[in-house]
């Protein structure tokens, strides 16, 4: 990993920080349309060159939590997504967003506290992140989602992650599931969430990671 792993561009009213522990270049960012960031530019990212209304939304689509801005009258900060959901990528990891509070997370990642890609291969090095792992190591799960929760009162609130040692990811908050395909298939409070890959029963826990020998370092 680069020494170097946050790096902040300097605005007169924004600054944008990237965090290349947590980037896996989905490029929500340099697909962007504008001038915000530009491949092969040097800074790729400049936030004077478009609005800072522009500017928070273009990063609050990182689904890693790579990227985080700062707006310098403190006008404006991210707000959590009015829901909790965990998508589950087709052949990928568990996007994560909402309110979000994960176990370990240290205050210099503040993208988690809104967006998070947990791995769910087993096979990443930034665990309990995920680092792309999934596509050398041929991890195949189309995201289905067979079970439909118990639901809950009220979307919202606090979605706290525990990631197990040599187990699963424990999830407990209001929040739904979403299935590869776009459909939200499970609402409900608690569940433990495969991370080991070898869950007959993905995107759920089975207990797989027992026999498998699953180790998170």
């Amino acid at each position: 990993m680069d020494e170097q792993k946050v790096t902040t561009y300097t605005g007169d009213e924004i600054d944008v920080q990237w965090d290349s522990r947590l980037c896996i270049h989905i490029g929500e960012c340099g697909y962007a349309r504008g001038e915000l960031f530009v491949g092969g530019r040097d800074p790729w990212c400049q936030p004077d060159l478009v609005s800072t209304d522009e500017t928070m939304d273009v990063v609050s689509r990182c689904p890693s939590g790579a990227l985080s801005y700062q707006v310098k009258n403190g006008s404006a900060s991210e707000v959590p997504a009015a829901e909790n959901t965990v998508q589950v990528v087709y052949n990928g990891p568990l996007y994560v967003q909402g309110d979000l509070d994960i176990e370990g997370a240290t205050d210099d990642m503040p993208g988690l506290n809104y967006r998070a890609a947990l791995c769910r291969c087993g096979l990443s090095s930034n665990k309990p992140y995920c680092d792309n792992s999934h596509t050398g190591g041929k991890f195949t799960d189309f995201g289905a989602v067979g079970e439909t929760g118990d639901g809950f009162e009220q979307a919202g609130g606090k979605l706290n992650i525990t990631p197990l040692k040599d187990g699963p990811l424990l999830l407990a908050g209001n929040f739904t599931i979403i299935a590869a395909s776009g459909r939200p298939a499970w609402r409900g409070t608690e569940t433990a969430l495969c991370r080991c890959g070898q869950s007959k029963n993905k995107p759920f826990c089975d207990g797989s990671h027992t026999e498998a020998g699953f180790k998170t370092e």
